[in-house]
């Protein structure tokens, strides 16, 4: 923790966080640090430990290794503290029965022992959130939307933030992306958890990839989206067997469309011997660097520690 009284740098500072339940994995050497401000991407599919990692974070489970800070506070000792500076959206929702909505948003405001009605009817006006609705009646979409009322009504400094867009339609994903945006520039630390990779293409400064429990790499979302490979695609005839770096291979008679990460100068020659009608050369989508990352012989392992991913 630091020692001076100077404003803390990292809003999450984390190191070897590890976490098994019983003999499964949940995650393992778990380290990341997000700057205060920036809007960070955690991006893996279901299962990879992003929710463990969250839960670890705001201590609401015991880990089996690691520490972690939240504004240079404890997450074990200073839980309480932290809790009073963030907001959490859960990937899954839950209220008690019989309430309406106001008083779901009611009650956790008053937990925080604040009054958010001004807060709360505006984002309730632009996500169009019927307040006078029984929760336990709401839609998938209107539960979340409740949620995301709860999470952002007290205006946080930090908000972390598990699969948010699930159940939410195009319009009011457009929506809710627009609202974070508003609270980022005004210094709001957004720590986003996704596996839509899109989501955190057009949205996040940086990003780390988490595979089976252990962080794969991390970064920039411009550095992540950096591999050196490029999306090839060909019309025509052509012989690939003797080209290596080639991965996400779609190959039909008449074209071939593939990540390459290999020589440029070996697929000039190979596509030079073939027979090619038309070609296209790109750098390629963060969905297929993520692709890229998930590939089994770029194991965590092989691909050696990840530049920014350790806490120092």
């Amino acid at each position: 923790m630091n020692k001076d009284k100077t404003a803390p740098a990292y809003a999450i500072r984390a190191g070897s966080l590890t976490k098994y339940y019983g003999r499964v994995r949940g995650i393992e050497q778990v380290s990341l640090t997000v700057a205060k401000g920036d809007f960070f991407g955690f991006i893996g599919p279901n299962g990879a430990g992003k929710s463990t990692t969250i839960r670890a974070l705001l201590g609401l489970i015991r880990l089996d290794g690691g520490q972690a800070q939240i504004f240079d506070l404890d997450i074990t000792k200073d839980r309480r503290r932290i809790l009073e500076r963030v907001g959490y959206l859960p990937s899954e929702t839950a209220f008690y029965p019989g309430m309406r909505v106001r008083d779901v948003l009611k009650l956790s405001a008053g937990l925080r022992k604040k009054d958010c009605r001004e807060s709360a009817g505006l984002l309730c006006e632009r996500l169009q959130l019927d307040v006078s609705r029984r929760a336990d009646e709401l839609s998938l979409g209107n539960r979340k939307k409740t949620a995301i009322v709860c999470a952002l009504q007290h205006e946080p400094e930090l908000l972390i933030l598990d699969e948010p867009t699930s159940g939410l339609d195009p319009l009011m994903q457009r929506e809710f992306f627009e609202i974070l945006r508003e609270r980022s520039r005004l210094g709001t630390t957004i720590f986003l958890s996704s596996h839509v990779l899109s989501e955190v293409q057009h949205n996040c400064a940086h990003a780390a990839v988490i595979r089976e429990g252990k962080i794969i790499a991390g970064g920039s979302v411009a550095e992540l989206s950096r591999t050196g490979a490029r999306r090839v695609s060909v019309r025509g005839r052509i012989a690939l067997e003797s080209l290596s770096g080639v991965k996400d291979l779609h190959l039909s008679p008449e074209s071939a469309d593939f990540l390459y990460s290999g020589d440029m100068q070996a697929l000039l020659a190979v596509l030079a011997q073939g027979e090619v009608r038309d070609l296209s050369i790109s750098e390629p989508e963060l969905e297929e660097v993520f692709l890229h990352y998930y590939m089994e012989e770029n194991s965590p392992e092989e691909r050696g520690p990840q530049k920014g991913g350790d806490w120092k």
